[in-house]
């Protein structure tokens, strides 16, 4: 399930500065004690699973095959049906009582999960109710004749409770029940119905009872589906058959068995011909949408759809629908179908023309690099879900358009490997596949159309927000990662994690290796945490405990730095003596790139050992004349969370020279952008910036007017979307985010409120500023430091160019966690003589966005109803 953190993520931090790093103190927290603790898994291998990470010689898992028949009544919404499930115990256990799931069920007003929602909502709440699952009749089919069979129904789970205990060892074991619900409008963002110009698109999942799992770990897995939490689900073969109105086209998981008979010829005959073309092709066109004679003249039809040995099935439906083909080409020389369905609305190049294209090219990408898709066609469909996977189809947002698409399009089928062929349990453990699947997307769109969407990650700039005091630890299930923190803690950190592994701890060939082999080895069966760390570490050769301890158990930082530079005899030509240090809990190798004042440039790597002597290590460089810089982690892979101490500029550290202090550092600033006057005269600020993310433009509006009056808005127009608005008018707030009002707590307002002053370097006395005793350094220029603390604690950061005065950075702390924005290209506004930076450069999302202005305007005579 894709996370929109480019968009929640503006929203948060540009509001209310939740986001970011830890706010760095004096003095060392590392340990190496507990970083190499030798004591790391909790039990050894044994026959079902073992120490070297793979199945055991008796490992089993059980198996439920479904065949379902069910009917899209369009007035009602409704899905109702049958569905037969042929379930068989594979374990040596005798089962008296099974377990199903009865997902639609968290869709009644009385749901666990509705109990559980914030009242401010959020996307996995419920905007509407159904009655849920109606269950008609549950039975158990003996010598071909259902037989009643006792249940109960607890929340979104049904337990049958048998009459004759179901044996062990390959016992089989058939029930049938009936059933119907109500489709919801919005489904908990993974199914639901959209109304488009030209009909509704029915996007179905979730739709029949399913089995739960019962392995060798736990037994019977029964956690409620309560929102966050997705699936965790056994394999089988899915024989099933929808009717929909004659006029609507339906697609599915799995194969289209019965074509000739819900296609007419011309369509089947293009329907074919896109099986053998490479580059996309129509099958229903625009032109067509109103076309009677498009669809057979029956009033209904019924769509035969064959899967096998998946995990789920979903479907949709609609009488809008565009629909476009492609040829996959798989490794094996097996050949496939990717395709296509969307509205009117989503047509076009810059949007949903392009998704065959994407479906295509990330199936062939994920095959060629890991393990061959498994399914006979991979199919996008666009509607109100804004992104979910299923097996052979995936629902992404009708809006998304560019690199939006193709990254929730990357991303939705990169869920077919995690974990749809390796089927973890994603109920406990999301990061086993929404972090694996990040990973994998990320390596995939560095290669797609020679990095078109390609951005890389910071990791300076993410480890700020991964590693904040409140950041919740990625051994959680997904219902107590916070809201806020899960996309972080079950995608992008998991992801970070491997990167770091296969970058700079084990090499590409080596971790490449290890990580296939999890996947040849899991496909299709139900491995734990456990089973991946022991497989990457076995097959690797290496100990990798230390590693997983503090990404996955723990939530340690990272604080890597340069402390001194000494030269063998005070002379460089004998080599200088370079000393780091680790301040925070986490351990990780070191990159250091060196430059000397003859010009030669150097990088020297040093592993991860080094740390098991203490925080402090020094290594002797063979210098040939005097170091002029020394940079840490140079291409930003590491979450390291100050990275200032991470670039030594040809001295130990600088002290701010005598008789400077926050008045003086002021006082220039002032005088660098126009100076006392007319920076005093300036009431009223406006600028409008763009930006972009993923390919996609955001536009940033700000207004702002003496005393106390501010107004901020973040907007996607390709999505038509306002992520963010913040008003603030005296003592009256409203926030907007994601077009829904939230809730600002009393602090955030204080804190708010205190931060209007159109320039708060005017006066040095106006707060509690401190002037740090040492010069910092961003990117290649020193810089003084200025904190200003808030009554609530919370503090400021600013940095100021020794050299030009320019304020170059500002570090916003709030209950510990950090928002870095840094500021370049100053230029005067017309009319004021007063100078602002024409670039902010801050990290959005996972993202560095940079905002370049469009347009600017100081003294404009902003009314006061524009902060309404």
């Amino acid at each position: 399930m894709k996370y929109f953190k480019s968009l929640l993520a503006i929203a948060i931090g540009f509001a209310l500065g939740v986001t970011g790093g830890q706010a760095q103190s004096s003095g060392s927290k590392y340990n190496q004690h507990n970083v190499f603790n030798p004591l790391f898994y909790p039990f050894n291998g044994n026959e079902y699973r073992t120490a070297g990470g793979e199945p055991g010689i008796k490992y089993w898992q059980n198996r439920a095959d479904y065949k379902i028949n069910v009917t899209l009544d369009t007035a009602k919404n409704k899905v109702s049906g049958t569905v037969y499930i042929t379930y068989t115990n594979n374990s040596p256990d005798r089962l008296p009582f099974l377990w199903l799931q009865l997902d639609q069920n968290i869709y009644k007003a009385d749901s666990r999960g509705e109990a559980t929602s914030p009242v401010t909502g959020g996307r996995f709440a419920n905007k509407s109710f159904t009655d849920g699952n109606e269950i008609k009749s549950v039975s158990i089919i003996q010598n071909g004749n259902p037989e009643p069979v006792k249940y109960l129904v607890n929340d979104t789970r049904l337990q049958l409770k048998l009459k004759d205990t179901l044996k062990g060892g390959g016992a089989k074991i058939t029930i049938k029940i009936d059933y119907a619900f109500v489709l919801p409008e919005y489904g908990t963002d993974r199914c639901g119905r959209l109304n488009t110009s030209k009909g509704w698109i029915y996007e179905v999942a979730q739709w029949y009872p399913r089995m739960a799992v019962y392995d060798d770990v736990l037994g019977w897995n029964t956690l409620p589906y309560i929102g966050a939490g997705e699936f965790y689900l056994d394999y089988g073969d899915y024989d099933f058959f929808i009717t929909a109105p004659a006029n609507m086209l339906v697609t599915a998981s799995g194969e289209l068995v019965n074509p000739t008979e819900v296609l007419k010829p011309a369509t089947l005959a293009l329907f074919n011909k896109a099986k053998n073309t490479d580059s996309t092709l129509i099958i229903k066109s625009e032109a067509q949408l109103d076309s009677t004679s498009f669809y057979p003249a029956k009033p209904s039809l019924t769509w035969h759809f064959f899967c096998k040995n998946a995990r789920d099935v979903a479907w949709a439906a609609s009488k809008a629908f565009i629909w476009d083909a492609a040829r996959i080409n798989l490794p094996s020389g097996k050949k496939i179908l990717a395709q296509s369905f969307y509205p009117l609305e989503s047509k076009g190049n810059d949007a949903w023309g392009r998704s065959t294209e994407y479906v295509k090219n990330c199936i062939e990408l994920y095959s060629d690099e890991w393990f061959e898709y498994t399914y006979p066609v991979a199919t996008n469909v666009a509607g109100v879900v804004g992104g979910m996977e299923y097996p052979g189809i995936v629902f992404c947002s009708s809006k998304s358009q560019k690199g939006e698409l193709w990254d929730v399009t990357n991303h939705e089928f990169g869920h077919n490997w995690f974990p749809m062929i390796i089927g973890s349990n994603e109920r406990k453990y999301a990061w086993m596949d929404e972090g694996f699947n990040t990973f994998i997307n990320g390596v995939d769109t560095k290669e797609f159309n020679k990095g078109e969407y390609y951005e890389k990650d910071d990791a300076q700039v993410v480890g700020k927000r991964m590693f904040g005091d409140k950041m919740d630890v990625i051994m959680n299930v997904p219902e107590v990662i916070q809201a806020y923190n899960l996309g972080t803690a079950a995608y992008s950190k998991p992801s970070l994690g491997l990167n770091i592994l296969r970058n700079n701890v084990l090499g590409k060939e080596r971790f490449d290796y290890a990580f296939k082999t999890y996947i040849k080895r899991w496909a299709f069966k139900h491995p734990t945490p456990w089973d991946f760390f022991h497989t990457m570490e076995n097959v690797a050769g290496e100990d990798l405990s230390w590693f997983f301890r503090q990404w996955f158990l723990n939530n340690w930082k990272l604080d890597q730095g340069v402390k001194k530079v000494e030269y063998v005899e005070g002379n460089p030509q004998n080599g200088a003596l370079i000393t780091l240090e680790n301040l925070e809990e986490m351990a990780l190798p070191v990159e250091i790139a060196i430059k000397q004042e003859n010009g030669k440039v150097d990088t020297v790597k040093l592993p991860v050992e080094i740390w098991q002597r203490g925080g402090t290590w020094t290594f002797q460089y063979k210098s040939t004349s005097k170091i002029t810089k020394l940079v840490i982690d140079p291409n930003h892979d590491f979450p390291d969370v100050n990275p200032a101490n991470n670039v030594w500029a040809g001295q130990n550290a600088k002290a701010v020279p005598l008789g400077t202090t926050t008045k003086t550092v002021f006082d220039s600033y002032v005088k660098a952008i126009g100076g006392v006057e007319k920076v005093k005269a300036v009431t009223d600020l406006y600028y409008l910036a763009s930006g972009s993310i993923q390919g996609v433009d955001v536009l940033m509006t700000m207004k702002q007017k003496a005393p106390d009056k501010l107004l901020q808005e973040i907007n996607i127009p390709a999505m038509g979307m306002t992520a963010m608005k913040l008003t603030i008018n005296g003592d009256s707030i409203h926030l907007i985010q994601n077009g829904k009002p939230a809730v600002v707590g009393d602090e955030t307002r204080a804190a708010m409120k205190s931060g209007l002053k159109l320039f708060p370097e005017l006066d040095a006395n106006g707060g509690n500023f401190q002037l740090a005793a040492n010069l910092a350094v961003v990117n290649e220029s020193l810089a003084f430091v200025v904190t200003e603390t808030k009554a609530d604690g919370n503090k400021t950061e600013r940095y100021y160019d020794e050299k030009t005065g320019l304020k170059i950075k500002e570090v916003t702390i709030k209950n510990g966690n950090s928002n870095s924005t840094e500021f370049a290209d100053y230029r005067e506004l017309a009319g004021s003589g007063v100078k602002i930076p024409y670039e902010r450069k801050g990290e959005m999302g996972g993202y560095t966005i940079n905002f370049k202005v469009k347009e600017a305007k100081a003294n404009s005579n902003l009314g006061d109803d524009q902060f309404k």
